[in-house]
Order: C-alpha cells, then sequence, then structure tokens
C-alpha cells in the first residue's frame, strides 16, 4: 500500500527535504519533477532531510505528463487554491497521487486544464493573497489520506 506525493518544479531546498522526511517517516513515494531549484547535493535539502533521505524511494522526471504516463490508472488529486473542493471533500485510495506545484506559482494553467475536477484546496482565510507552506500543505493533504486509510503500515 502506497501513497505518493508529486512535486512540480520544487524551488526550496528546505521544503522538499522536510517533504522527504514525512515521506520517510509514512512510506510515502516521492515523485520530483525536473527542473528542481536546488541540486538534490544541496545541503540545505540534506540538513532539513536529515538521514532520513536515503530511506524515501524516489523518482526524478524531466515533466509532469512523465508520470502521468508512467502511471496511467493512478488517481490523481490537485493542491491547488483555484478549486472549489476541500481536501476532506474526497474519498482517497491506495495508490492516491498528490500533485503539488512550485512555490512561487502553483501547479501550471497546463496541468490544471481538464483537471480541476480532481483540485483539492486547504481552506484558509481569503482575504490573505499568501498561501501556506508547501512541506505543511503537504502533511495536511497526506495525513488526512493516511486517517481515512487508517493509517497503513504505521504506528
Amino acid at each position: 500500500m502506497s501513497l505518493h506525493i508529486v512535486l512540480v518544479e520544487p524551488e526550496i531546498p528546505s521544503n522538499t527535504g522536510n517533504i522527504a522526511r514525512t515521506c520517510a517517516l509514512t512510506g510515502t513515494v516521492l515523485h520530483l519533477v525536473r527542473p528542481l531549484g536546488f541540486s538534490v547535493d544541496d545541503k540545505a535539502l540534506k540538513r532539513a532531510g536529515l538521514d532520513y533521505w536515503n530511506l524515501v524511494e524516489i523518482h526524478y522526471y524531466d515533466s509532469f505528463f512523465e508520470v502521468l504516463e508512467k502511471y496511467p490508472n493512478g488517481e490523481f488529486y490537485y493542491a491547488t487554491t483555484k478549486s472549489k473542493n476541500k481536501y476532506t471533500d474526497n474519498h482517497y485510495k491506495d495508490e492516491s497521487f498528490f500533485v503539488f506545484g512550485k512555490e512561487t506559482k502553483g501547479l501550471s494553467k497546463e496541468i490544471l486544464e481538464g483537471n480541476i475536477d480532481k483540485g483539492i484546496r486547504i481552506p484558509m482565510r481569503s482575504n490573505i493573497a499568501r498561501s501556506l507552506n508547501l512541506a505543511n500543505s503537504v502533511n495536511i493533504i497526506l495525513y488526512e489520506a493516511l486517517r481515512q486509510l487508517n493509517f497503513p503500515n504505521i504506528e
């Protein structure tokens, strides 16, 4: 049983390191779509991921569409502030994929086009132009999916 986190063009090494740490501790697969805004040898990335980095199943891609091609039957959910659907509105299954965009821009129109019905958002105050930190957003959504699945393979 696995859940999947897909980071499309992540820019901040400490966010990706923290997400990798969460993936290691939950048995979640991490998918990184290039270009990355850092080197995977970056000290900040390794410091944030600590000694968990080698415990994560990580796959690298040159485009998001490679991920879709590799997992044609995957159940994909797209984290975006543009969705009307809250992340708690869905019933997640084993092998669900949660797709997150870069910190400064989110997911591209190209990715969201035709997928907005699978968009999910975290409710927050609307009068503030900023959103939650990427690592925090991943944790919130991932732990809801894990809760629904009764925390498989973790205590």
